[in-house]
């Protein structure tokens, strides 16, 4: 008697949901540092590795996966994307403590925004297949609070120019400069999301 086995189809969607919900942990975790919570710095450090294993559990579903509702290629670049943002969540704290900084209240207001774009991101995860206008609508959200990051950036760097300790210049520029990409990397989520509808559809 033949036996048919149905070919492996890991929920690739609701893995990728998993990895952005630790992503949300971890910026959450860096709005509290942001915001003078030295001790949340641990937290964004213990989510990215968290994030890291989140992410290979996506990538090995990927590989052995029969059907994927989007495209491997899609679902492997947004997890990449992701991964990107909480990367630098945990640079740029390190960062911060390298140079002897505290954080300031524009570094806290850009962190509330790019904490509000992850949250739309991975709240289009879920809709890539079932509903794709939902999922870019939740794309485009995302990109209208990276505008706000850029923002709050172009106005602290112009205040900078009022600053005369040169130390304290370099490193809030340094420090603004990694929230400003931290934006950019969500921004570059929202690309992804809407490439991987338009392909579909």
């Amino acid at each position: 008697m033949k036996r048919w086995f149905l070919p492996e189809a890991p929920d690739l969607l609701g893995l990728l949901g998993h990895q952005g919900e630790v992503t949300i942990a971890g910026i959450e975790a860096l709005c509290a540092w942001s915001s003078g919570d030295h001790s949340a710095e641990a937290e964004v450090r213990a989510r990215e590795h968290e994030a890291d294993q989140a992410r290979r559990e996506v990538l090995t579903a990927v590989k052995h996966a029969f059907v994927t509702p989007i495209s491997p290629e899609d679902v492997y670049e947004i997890s990449e994307r992701l991964d990107n943002i909480l990367n630098a969540a945990k640079n740029l704290v390190r960062e911060a403590e390298l140079l002897g900084m505290d954080p300031d209240p524009p570094m806290a207001g850009m962190a509330d925004l790019v904490a509000q774009g992850v949250r739309e991101l991975v709240s289009a995860l879920p809709c890539l297949a079932a509903d794709p206008d939902r999922a870019t609508g939740q794309a485009d959200a995302a990109v209208h609070h990276q505008r706000g990051v850029e923002r709050i950036y172009r106005s602290a760097m112009s205040a900078l120019f009022q600053v005369e300790e040169i130390r304290e210049v370099t490193g809030r520029r340094e420090l603004y400069r990694r929230y400003a990409r931290m934006g950019e990397a969500v921004e570059g989520v929202a690309h992804r999301i809407w490439y991987a509808v338009v392909k579909v559809g």
